[in-house]
Parts: C-alpha cells; structure tokens; sequence
C-alpha cells in the first residue's frame, strides 16, 4: 500500500511510502486484538481497592443486649456488617490485575490494529518535524493543515523529541508516542493516525 507523504503545511511533497503489508496489509485477527486490548487495561489498574472488615473495626466489642427476652432479634457487637460503621462481608482486597500476554501475540495484535488502520484510510503519512521550543499552537496549526483536528488523534515520532511531547500535552484528543512505545489499544482507540516518515522503518522493524 502506498500513501503520500504531507510537510507540516499539509501539503503533498511528491513523494510516496510504500506500507509493507506483511505489517500494514494482514487479515486483522479480532479475537488477538480482543486479549491484547483486556490485557492493556487490565494492567492499568492499580488494585489498591480496600475496606474494612470485621476484625479490623475499631469498637466495642460489648454485646448490645441480653440475648433473651427482648422481642428482637440476637445481635452481637456494634462491628457486625448489620448496623452503619459496621465491616463490609468479603469486601474488595489489593491484589494484582496484571495479565500476560505472549510477544508473538502482542506483535500480531498491533499488526491488525495497523492493517484496521490502514484499510479504513485513517492513516496519514507526515514527514519528520520538530519544534525549537515547545509550543501547543504550533502542534495545533499541524493537526489542522493534515486535516485531523478536533479527532482522536495519535501522532508516533521515530525518537524521543521533548518538544514535540510538550506541545502536544495541553491537547486532549491527541497523543504522541515513540514507534517502539506503540500499543494495540492507543491504535484502536484513535480515529487517525499520523505517522512521521522516521517512525515507519522502526514500526517494520519490530512488527515485521
């Protein structure tokens, strides 16, 4: 598959990047890009969900009243998960969400991800750029001339470049990444992705 290259002005250079399709051009497998996203989200959680139960209540332990003779019914301490203030029964403990995934697997996730990407036409091919201090409306002025502003956006850099990253920060609906920081649930998640001529070689050559 072959896409134009855009300058920042957003216009054509004249020339064009062939996407290998053993990377771009697959058959994208659902079920893997499934495992791939649950894993990515799984893995965000924090799990330091906590409550209290009745062991580690703070309070009296003194029987509420007599068991018999009252016309109620049996109660206990005023810990029990009956009254307010009371434990939580089997409530939420901290445990690890982390889930694994094979790198044969997450290699092939993003290599559907990209060919979803790239038959929908949601690609646009952009030429390296950097910035000389980092600046939001310079970022903004590129989203707009490659006609991607106002969508979700994700913008992949061959290199780290920290005002590339700068300018980007204070624009909600896009995000840039290093090729190698490239993950199958940002791709998915984006309605266009850009990429910088730079980036492409580096993406083929983890993916391929």
């Amino acid at each position: 598959m072959k896409l134009d290259v855009f300058n920042i002005q957003g216009e054509k250079t004249g020339r064009a990047v062939d996407l290998p399709d053993d990377v771009f051009g697959g058959e994208p497998n659902e079920h893997v890009l499934y495992l791939s996203v649950k894993q990515y989200l799984a893995n965000q959680r924090q799990g330091t969900h906590k409550s209290k139960e009745r062991w580690e209540i703070s309070g009296s332990t003194r029987k509420l009243h007599r068991q018999k003779g009252t016309g109620g019914s049996r109660k206990g301490d005023i810990n029990s998960p009956l009254f307010p203030g009371g434990a939580r029964v089997f409530g939420p403990r901290p445990r690890d969400y982390e889930q694994k995934l094979n790198k044969k697997v997450k290699r092939l996730a993003r290599r559907s991800a990209l060919s979803t990407k790239a038959q929908s036409g949601s690609i646009v091919i952009v030429e390296d750029f950097n910035f000389e201090t980092a600046k939001t409306k310079n970022f903004a002025d590129i989203l707009s001339k490659l006609n991607v502003s106002g969508k979700k956006s994700l913008v992949v850099v061959a290199e780290q470049n920290d005002n590339v990253f700068r300018s980007s920060r204070n624009i909600p609906t896009t995000k840039v990444v290093r090729a190698q920081d490239l993950n199958t649930y940002e791709i998915l998640r984006a309605n266009a992705l850009v990429l910088s001529e730079g980036s492409i070689q580096k993406i083929v050559e983890t993916l391929a």
